[in-house]
């Protein structure tokens, strides 16, 4: 990982230095949660199917016939093959987790049951084991066994119902949001069973249900419709609780984003644009008022902006303190001057395709920081390292393969 004066050496301590994690999960959010442990120093041992690989491998682009999406999702994890249902491969499962401090998966409920690789097993394998099962729905209900993505839970927590212009469809992301916002969750709720197991000693079952997340991060919509009976309508890049707030076009055509969350940059921004008259107005006090009048402000911010080149814009709204960002597509990120500083996108020497730009950690520490100490790892490159490091003999490596556990 490259580094500048603000980041501490990468050879420092990591936090999460001597955790094990096992990840049999796929596409997308188990596998993203095991990614941020490892960028935190946890040792990853990516389990995959020996003749079916992650898909992820396969999703995107790809450049010489190997998947960018996985060389990003595989980091800092050493990949190794079993098939879980032959016998050879749920033994070899078990001693693994014997050694593991969490394992994540995402099957649907019941799979692991059927191999009996279930809670019963895995804990009497290892008091101290966190399963994490990351699905759909969650464990038990009446969705719990149908198949599900998280394209399903942005469109069940109303997510989709939110986004889009009032006048058009309900719009889903272009990207996994839910599935990363999960990542995000399950990250969190494996810490939070490993900080309890400090306490008690014993490990717990994780159940994470990829439709709870998105609907956590969406506010306080439940509340307001059971105190209220309100439900919030799609308005497109306004906002119900503050206005301006929208994206505005330049002279030269380019986008800006102006948000006006605070009182006193609401007022900042009718004063830069030439309209300080507004502010008078008994229903500029409150950003739910501003709101219902946005036509009236979007017009004047609009037309100030419309008249001047981004530069020029970005400059007056950063001189009078008032808040604006360009939108920026990809090409715009990785030259910002505030992403470079911060180093989000850095470089990582890849044995396959040489110096290659992802995502950096997700933040940092000031004293035992996260590091990419490897992308993402060919299919079963660390099969035979893992699992010798485990005890197996040559002999044993041998009859696994004769089996088809490896």
């Amino acid at each position: 990982m490259t580094t500048n004066g603000t980041h501490p050496p990468v050879s420092a301590p990591q936090p999460l230095a001597g955790l094990r994690v096992l990840d049999l999960a796929t596409l997308f959010a188990g596998p993203m949660a095991a990614t941020l442990l490892g960028d935190y120093g946890a040792e990853v041992i990516k389990v995959e199917h020996p003749r079916r690989p992650d898909p992820s491998r396969g999703h995107g682009p790809a450049k010489h016939g190997v998947g960018l999406w996985w060389k990003v999702l595989g980091r800092n994890k050493r990949a190794v093959t079993l098939d879980l249902s032959r016998p050879g491969g749920r033994a070899t499962l078990l001693r693994l987790a014997a050694t593991a401090d969490v394992v994540i998966e995402n099957f649907r409920p019941g799979t692991l049951e059927k191999w009996d690789l279930g809670w019963a097993e895995l804990s009497a394998a290892n008091p101290r084991l966190v399963l994490t099962r990351v699905t759909a729905f969650g464990q038990f209900g009446p969705y719990a066994h149908r198949p599900g993505f998280g394209t399903l839970a942005e469109a069940m927590s109303g997510f989709a119902a939110l986004t889009g212009e009032p006048d058009a469809p309900p719009t889903l992301p272009p990207f996994g949001l839910a599935d990363s916002v999960a990542g995000l969750a399950t990250a969190y709720a494996v810490l939070t069973a490993l900080a309890a197991r400090e306490r008690t000693g014993a490990g717990q079952v994780v159940d994470m249900a990829i439709i709870e997340p998105i609907l956590a991060v969406l506010g306080p919509h439940s509340t307001w419709y059971d105190q209220l009976g309100h439900v919030q309508e799609r308005t497109g890049n306004r906002s119900a609780n503050n206005a301006p707030r929208n994206t505005y076009r330049t002279a030269d055509g380019h986008w800006v984003a102006v948000s006006t969350s605070a009182q006193s940059v609401a007022e900042r921004v009718m004063r830069l644009v030439g309209r300080p008259e507004l502010i008078e107005e008994p229903w500029f006090a409150t950003g739910v008022d501003r709101a219902a009048h946005a036509e009236v402000l979007d017009e004047a911010v609009g037309a100030w902006i419309a008249s001047r080149t981004r530069d020029d814009v970005l400059a007056a709204f950063e001189k009078a303190q008032a808040a604006v960002a360009p939108v920026q597509d990809v090409r715009d990120v990785v030259t910002d001057p505030q992403y470079r500083a911060l180093d989000t996108v850095t470089t990582v020497d890849d044995p396959e395709l040489g110096p290659l730009r992802m995502q950096n950690v997700l933040f940092r520490l000031s004293s035992t920081p996260g590091a990419i100490r490897w992308c993402g790892r060919p299919h079963g490159a660390d099969t035979d390292a893992v699992l010798t490091e485990l005890g197996l003999t040559a002999a044993e490596l041998r009859a696994l393969r004769e089996e088809g556990a490896l």
